[in-house]
């Protein structure tokens, strides 16, 4: 996701761009209100202090509504609630005061970019995932190589959330506030079940990784691990011919061990994983 940041204050701006970056935004920083409307893009989001050097940061805002519906989060130190509601009305779609911290800024990005994205989405079909995976937001189905997943609803957003940005490190904090709700008082341990089940479900299609003391991130498979049971079946019949008397007994025992290693003996299937206790 690309970010036009709009700040004067350098360690202000460098904190929250290095911020950024770790989180996997791309960000292009600049320091005037003439230089980002300069700015020729694209970019996905605007991310403005109201206390610039050359110009108001309310003028830019109302100028840049006027090119568009990108969104815009206005950061600024100004916390009174007449600035909030003027910057709100002239076309802001947030309004975070300082001090802030980058996850909150990033909770914002993502919050904000959820509810505009139905009037920017340009495609009608399922988003794919890798070769195995698509969900389809708008009937809320999920299917694994052609065939429907069925997912308890909760399963659902859970999935549908961390899609939004495959890769991304998603916070516990961000994750209940966006499936669950931001006034969750329960344990998070719900969340741990729901991650256990989509590893399940989804497996091969996806990995959902747990980072200790932050939360989730999920990873699409690119290239699906080869059946090497199929391969060594394949390697058998290809060598059938040249092959010792004791060939097949090792090609049976070389079968068994895939067997053992991929699950396919139930008493022998690892259990479910259930996440990083204390992640």
């Amino acid at each position: 996701m690309r970010v036009l940041l709009v700040e004067d204050d350098e360690p202000v701006a460098e904190s929250l761009r290095r911020g950024l970056l770790r989180y996997g935004f791309q960000v292009e920083w600049v320091t005037t209100g003439h230089a980002a409307l300069a700015h020729q893009g694209p970019y996905d989001v605007v991310l403005l202090d109201l206390g610039l050097p050359d110009t108001d940061g309310l003028d830019v805002c109302k100028a840049l509504r006027t090119r568009g519906d990108v969104p815009i989060i206005v950061i600024s130190a100004r916390s009174d609630e007449t600035d909030r509601v003027v910057g709100l009305e002239i076309g802001a779609d947030d309004y975070v005061s300082k001090p802030f911290g980058v996850r909150e800024v990033i909770a914002r990005i993502r919050a904000v970019m959820r509810r505009v994205r139905p009037r920017t989405e340009t495609s009608a079909g399922p988003d794919r995932y890798g070769p195995r995976l698509t969900v389809d937001r708008k009937a809320a189905r999920v299917r694994l190589d052609g065939v429907e997943v069925a997912l308890a609803p909760k399963e659902y957003d859970l999935l549908a959330f961390l899609t939004e940005e495959p890769g991304a490190l998603m916070s516990r904090e961000q994750i209940m506030e966006a499936v669950w709700d931001a006034n969750w008082f329960g344990p998070t341990k719900t969340l741990d079940v729901h991650v256990a089940a989509l590893r399940r479900k989804l497996a091969g299609a996806i990995t959902i990784e747990a980072v200790r003391g932050v939360g989730f991130r999920l990873e699409v498979v690119r290239d699906p691990v080869p059946d090497l049971k199929t391969a060594s079946t394949s390697k058998t019949a290809s060598t059938s011919e040249t092959a010792p008397a004791s060939a097949p007994a090792s090609d049976s025992a070389s079968d068994a061990a895939s067997d053992a290693a991929f699950g396919s003996d139930p008493q022998s299937a690892p259990a479910p994983d259930q996440g990083a206790p204390g992640s």
